[in-house]
């Protein structure tokens, strides 16, 4: 087995950071949680909702090559591996810039208000094969997740891809200051974090600001169809972006010209100059599509080859949570005996919730099995959070949605989502549960085999619950349910 190769040497950490050692170390990746740490990892001892400093004896029992911290622990001999620095995320910030100023990797970012992770790991599949490639391993788009994933790429990465969040005005543009990408892509324009915006405009201007961060003549990949568009525009335009766009509209550089969702599968036609292709992902929903679309215009951008950035996107299922197709059998005994579980219950705001009810609504339920021997749509939707005063509109709209009328019947979870079960038509009203922990006490009642289930919610009202009782149903199974039988 080959050793790891070495990410950190303790003189290299200690220049970045402008911190000391207590002795020579050399550090094969970075860590900031106990348990996740893998042996050799520096483990940065981060203050959240926990003091990391509590935490370093841990990690250095666990095998980790050295800790960076801003003191040394009562618990931890003055002589053990350290990296110590004043401010320790400050530290890893610099860790972070100096990680992107030593390698010559294109970069991309990415931002928007849906489908930022599955654009990240979208990119990452369309450049395997095509270079090294370096991501982060879940959603780390925050001001410590983006600092993380630059400290963590190797010196010889050819293509990185850094994910960019919001929960507030004035957070991206330093994240992409530090990334410095050679690419920006926004996914979308959405209403989400609107309790922290006074309207979808500064959602907009905010999302935009990636462009800030843009190292030399960068290109900025900009959706076409949202309204916007002129928003987005014009700030890279000020910023010297050159701008390459995607979607349905008329005009878009890499154009979509047909769209068709199958078992498995959603098949795009694609138009850019002169050039027509076809663009497939290996899951069902059109949102996915468009934002492959995006992703596609971005691999150019980096310079990858376009044919096998499509071969590699044709690979493409999304992460679990944020609609992983997988099939329940409930009793492995009786043919057929399954439900289709859709989970979609890692994000939520009313764009992605109108996204997955389609999603839902082209399912074909199957009849005959389980008790009720007539299998159903049925979504288990919980709270969409932060926002704002609008909160209840928004969640009470969802019931007029187009793809509403195909579902037979919809539980809803929380509060907030209190307002679309009063809105609902009493044919398709379930159960309203104030919480998920109720709501997955009846996974047993509310759905059957034969049925399409889809769950749904922000991460904060634990709807993810809901999917675990559903998948202690029976075995499972992620492949899809054609492939299954």
């Amino acid at each position: 087995m080959t050793a790891p190769a070495i990410l950190w040497q303790s003189g290299e950490a200690a220049l970045a950071t402008g911190g000391s050692v207590t002795s020579d170390w050399q550090a094969t990746g970075v860590s900031i949680d106990t348990r996740t740490l893998a042996p050799g990892d520096l483990f940065v001892a981060l203050s959240a909702a926990r003091d990391g400093h509590d935490f370093v004896a841990t990690a250095l029992k666990a095998g980790a090559a050295a800790a960076l911290v801003s003191r040394i622990p009562d618990d931890v001999a003055p002589d053990a591996p350290l990296l110590v620095v004043e401010d320790v995320q400050a530290a890893l910030e610099a860790l972070g810039l100096a990680a992107r100023e030593r390698c010559g990797a294109r970069v991309a970012a990415i931002t928007g208000s849906v489908g930022k992770t599955s654009a990240k790991e979208m990119l990452r599949e369309a450049l395997a094969g095509q270079g090294r490639v370096h991501a982060a391993e879940a959603s780390y788009n925050n001001h410590w997740g983006v600092p993380l994933t630059l400290a963590r790429m190797p010196a010889d990465t050819d293509f990185a891809v850094i994910e960019i969040g919001m929960n507030h005005p004035g957070e991206i543009a330093p994240l992409a200051r530090m990334a410095r990408p050679d690419v920006a892509l926004i996914t979308t324009i959405a209403a989400a974090h609107l309790e922290a915006f006074d309207d979808i405009l500064g959602i907009a201007r905010e999302k935009a600001s990636i462009v800030e961060g843009l190292a030399g003549a960068g290109i900025a990949i900009l959706p076409r169809d949202v309204a916007e568009f002129p928003i987005l525009r014009d700030i890279a335009r000020d910023a010297g972006a050159r701008i390459v766009t995607f979607g349905e509209t008329a005009g878009a550089d890499m154009r979509l010209t047909d769209l068709r969702v199958s078992e498995g599968a959603t098949v795009a036609q694609v138009r850019a100059g002169q050039e027509a292709f076809v663009l497939k992902v290996a899951t069902e929903g059109a949102h996915f599509a468009r934002n492959a679309l995006g992703v596609l215009a971005a691999a150019e951008a980096l310079g990858a080859d376009r044919m096998q950035s499509v071969l590699g996107l044709g690979h493409w299922m999304p992460p679990s949570g944020r609609g992983t197709k997988e099939v329940i059998h409930l009793d492995s005994a009786r043919d057929g005996h399954s439900l289709t579980l859709i989970d979609d219950a890692f994000n939520a705001n009313p764009t992605s919730m109108e996204a997955a009810l389609d999603t839902l609504s082209r399912g074909t339920p199957r009849d005959g099995v389980g008790r009720i021997h007539r299998g159903r749509r049925i979504a288990i939707l919980g709270d969409m959070l932060e926002l704002g005063p609008v909160e209840a509109r928004m969640h009470a709209d969802l019931a007029r949605l187009p793809a509403m009328r195909s579902v037979d019947v919809v539980h809803c979870v929380g509060p907030r989502m209190q307002t679309l079960w009063q809105a609902l038509p009493e044919t398709a009203r379930g159960y309203w549960a104030a919480t998920a922990d109720e709501m997955a006490a009846r996974a047993d009642q509310v759905v059957d085999a034969g049925d399409i289930v889809l769950v749904k919610g922000s991460k904060g009202s634990q709807v993810s619950r809901v999917v675990d009782a559903i998948r202690k149903l029976g075995q499972r199974d992620v492949r899809p349910e054609k492939e299954a039988e």
